[in-house]
């Protein structure tokens, strides 16, 4: 049987990913939808075409993802990552359908010293991190069939990312200073598309509604990341570590942001691969 699929955010890193990840899951029909196809902002649009195309799963991966922009625009953050999610929630709901959710590391204050579970406290400590947090609030009352699906520090060849962001201050600059007391693992947006057309294909069978996260595996500060950035290229451009006192941003970070996989493994049966192999393939991709 044919699984249509709608995807929200299509324009985005993860949706990107997904498209291309669509070749190897020929029993889904994947629907992608940009701003452009869908404000999922306006409710009784997001109503009207859930009704005309009947998806049978929903893949939400449209959000406000501008962590420092946020802080001045939280009336932004707040439609797109709170209100829009609660309406894509409410749509899933009327037809009934699993209803597939990304979410963040950031819905945590870091204050913990071992990998945070689905189940540990949140308190998110900047705007991008408080609207993620309501809109997975939002997302599990609104509908019973909701999978949230947190990630961290997510990259691709498509889009603005750490990683293309690092290769072009590298062709600009002297040397770099990026932060070393901020841990976290890297998610190559490829490993989590795979993983939610996986899940896809499984949550009707298995149900397993509520709260997973999913990275690959490894414990890395921003300035380990940068530094394998640039020798994996082959750059020798000085990488200089330094704290984030030294470089203070609009928007608050948790200090540690590592996430457990174990529940996602123990259910799917979907085990991330580690970071720097994978950051090894994507890089491959960036001229």
């Amino acid at each position: 049987m044919i699984t249509k699929v709608l995807v929200t955010g299509a324009d985005g890193q993860l949706g990107n990913e997904i498209k291309i990840m669509a070749n190897h899951y020929p029993s889904l029909n994947l629907l992608f939808v940009g701003r452009n196809e869908l404000d999922i902002s306006d409710k009784s649009a997001v109503n009207n075409y859930f009704i005309s195309k009947e998806p049978m799963v929903v893949i939400n991966c449209a959000a406000y993802t501008a962590v420092d922009k946020a802080e001045s625009e939280p009336e932004l953050a707040k439609l797109i990552n709170e209100t829009a999610t609660g309406y894509l929630a409410d749509a899933c709901h009327l037809l009934n359908i699993p209803f597939i959710h990304i979410s963040t590391d950031f819905v945590f204050d870091g204050t913990k010293n071992k990998p945070y579970i689905e189940t540990d406290l949140t308190n998110p400590i900047s705007i991008y991190g408080i609207t993620k947090h309501n809109g997975e609030k939002a997302a599990l009352a609104k509908h019973e069939k909701t999978i949230i699906i947190r990630t961290s520090w997510v990259y691709s060849s498509f889009g603005k990312n750490f990683v293309k962001t690092i290769l072009r201050l590298a062709g600009e600059k002297p040397e770099l200073k990026i932060v070393n007391d901020q841990k976290g693992s890297p998610t190559y947006a490829c490993d989590l598309a795979d993983a939610l057309l996986k899940i896809t294909l499984l949550c009707d069978a298995l149900k397993p509604w509520g709260i997973f996260h999913f990275s690959n595996e490894g414990e890395i500060s921003w300035y380990d990341f940068a530094k394998e950035i640039l020798i994996l290229k082959g750059i020798e451009t000085p990488i200089i570590p330094i704290t984030t006192a030294q470089f203070p941003t609009p928007a608050k970070r948790p200090a540690y942001s590592i996430m457990s996989n174990e529940k996602l493994i123990k259910t799917f049966g979907i085990r991330p691969l580690p970071w720097k192999a994978r950051l090894q393939e994507c890089l491959k991709l960036i001229p």
